[in-house]
């Protein structure tokens, strides 16, 4: 519970409140919340989830990690993790997922660390994604075919980088390029960088340094907002089909 003590000062500090204040939105007197910051009394259980529900921090994070060197609320660097809050719920205690609308795409590299942009997203809400924080964003292009320009890409934001797998979808948000969406192959024990390679043979694969990647989110699930015609369906099967073939004849030409 070490951290918990300079915890509470730093975030309170981050949001601009003086004790007094802050006592107040808690509804606990000042003394309280000063006998915390000094470490002269420990936070109870519940007022250590009403902290939780207050800062939009998980309680364990508050605990186990020194937060003093956040910035900001919008994300915090736990040692090589970027930990990304909040996780918002809405009141049956349910994740909401952001919408990152096709419109506003392009201010996302701008915005995608501000509170209040990441607040003003339309909110909603998928039952059956798996836990952690997630994100949908829209695709444009044809580079990730059979997914049509206009689909949605759902995202588990990805907290450590080495956790990244080989041929998998991410959503990466990087400093040059945007965002892409493209299968992903991590090089960055060998080279430092990222191969991103498009679904899409008519378009290059390519390199991106690590450093230039400042999101990633491994695709959860599609949202398709057009439907498929019987043709589209038909050249789409037919290119899985080849290129199941492809890798199929470049094993029989090894074993030969």
């Amino acid at each position: 519970m070490k951290n918990i003590t300079k915890n509470i000062r730093h975030l309170r500090h981050l949001k601009g409140l003086t004790q007094e204040v802050f006592a107040e939105d808690l509804r606990v007197a000042r003394s309280r919340i000063s006998s915390y910051e000094e470490g002269r009394s420990t936070p109870t259980i519940e007022m250590l989830i009403q902290l939780s529900d207050y800062f939009k921090i998980p309680v364990d994070i508050l605990i186990k990690n020194d937060l003093t060197k956040s910035k900001d609320t919008s994300f915090i660097e736990i040692g090589s993790t970027r930990v990304l809050f909040p996780i918002t719920v809405d009141a049956d205690n349910e994740n909401l997922i952001e919408v990152v609308p096709i419109k506003a795409s392009a201010g996302y590299l701008s915005g995608y660390d501000d509170p209040e942009y990441i607040e003003q997203l339309q909110k909603i809400k998928l039952p059956f994604l798996p836990s952690g924080k997630h994100r949908a964003f829209p695709i444009k292009g044809d580079s990730m075919l059979p997914l049509k320009e206009g689909s949605y890409i759902v995202g588990k934001f990805v907290e450590d980088r080495n956790d990244i797998s080989n041929n998998k979808t991410y959503v990466l948000l990087t400093l040059n390029d945007g965002m892409v969406y493209k299968r992903v192959f991590n090089q960055i024990k060998e080279s430092n960088n990222l191969l991103l390679v498009s679904d899409n043979p008519l378009y290059q694969p390519y390199e991106i340094p690590i450093d230039e990647v400042l999101e990633l989110w491994e695709f959860t699930c599609s949202i398709n907002t057009q439907e498929y015609d019987q043709e589209e369906l038909k050249i789409s099967s037919i290119t899985t089909m080849f290129n199941s073939l492809g890798v199929e004849l470049q094993t029989l030409k090894k074993s030969l």
